[in-house]
């Protein structure tokens, strides 16, 4: 894993990590965030911890609502998906993000950073430096409301289009790179969703081979394609040591992806960042659904250290 984001991310580990035990900040009682942390250090996978996309659980949840039902469900941390209900969007006046920050602060939740749709695949160059400054703005946003990075993608290969496959890999990487270095300066890191038609991990090997910027890093996307021979362990190997801070994972107990053996390879990677939930079903209850998927991860992560 990046060691930049060991840096970067260590504040929050100490509240954010006693996910693993199923507590949030509020419940720790008698106990001092130093003595969860002792009890957290002794295995590795102590630092995973879980945390939520509001993809389409929290997409129409305001703020308010979004942290409390988190802080019910003992969720750390979130990863806001842009253009949805909470609202935080570049638009913001600098007042406005003080207070988003302010409530993330109040509510012992973690702002993990904001999930955009910002991509480096276009023919136009236009297109292409226009994404590169929204990720600037949204690197800003990010920073003013306290979180740690910002998620982008890949996210096409442009082959029906005339263009090599080489060309678009360079492109991407490069744009990252510049996104990286400008990241940098504000504290924050850029984070490649495994996603489209270059998601799959050679090409993401390849393009994360041009950005060479330290702080750009992988965020696992559990896509299926890593399935495929030579299997998860190999396609996981190609990319472990560029992954940034956040792993998107659906609902574990559901479907035939392999989680446990996901948790198991983050748990032997001893993994320094966020699984963040990014469910798809539509359960009647969100918190109950929520707490379900904390008590599965801690189960499997507790199965992944024995």
């Amino acid at each position: 894993m990046l060691q930049q984001t060991r840096r970067q991310f260590a504040c929050g580990a100490l509240a954010a990590g006693a996910s693993v035990l199923g507590m949030a900040p509020s419940n720790w009682g008698g106990q001092t965030a130093r003595a969860v942390a002792a009890e957290l250090a002794g295995k590795p996978g102590a630092k995973i911890r879980l945390g939520l996309v509001t993809y389409l659980w929290g997409q129409d949840w305001d703020l308010p609502t979004l942290l409390t039902n988190c802080k019910k469900a003992k969720i750390g941390g979130v990863e806001l998906r842009v253009q949805h209900k909470h609202g935080v969007e570049p638009n913001l006046s600098a007042g406005q993000r003080a207070e988003v920050k302010k409530q993330f602060a109040d509510s012992g939740i973690v702002f993990v950073g904001p999930g955009t749709n910002e991509a480096y695949d276009y023919v136009d160059p236009a297109k292409v430096k226009q994404a590169i400054e929204n990720t600037k703005a949204y690197v800003k946003l990010s920073h003013d409301c306290g979180g740690s990075g910002v998620k982008v993608k890949p996210n096409d290969l442009r082959e029906k289009e005339g263009v090599p496959r080489e060309k678009t890999i360079a492109q991407i990487g490069n744009a990252l790179n510049e996104v990286g270095r400008f990241a940098a300066d504000y504290g924050q890191q850029i984070r490649l969703e495994v996603h489209g038609s270059a998601g799959p991990l050679p090409i993401i090997k390849q393009i994360m081979d041009v950005a060479v910027h330290p702080n750009v890093g992988v965020c696992w996307n559990c896509n299926g394609d890593e399935l495929k021979p030579p299997g998860l362990e190999h396609h996981f190997n190609l990319v472990k040591d560029r992954f940034g801070a956040t792993c998107h994972v659906r609902e574990l107990n559901l479907g035939d992806y392999p989680y446990q053996d996901l948790i198991k390879l983050l748990v032997k990677m001893d993994y320094d960042g966020w699984v963040l939930l990014e469910c798809r079903t539509k359960p009647a209850d969100r918190v109950a659904a929520l707490i379900e998927q904390r008590k599965v991860f801690e189960r499997m992560v507790r199965q992944a250290q024995e």
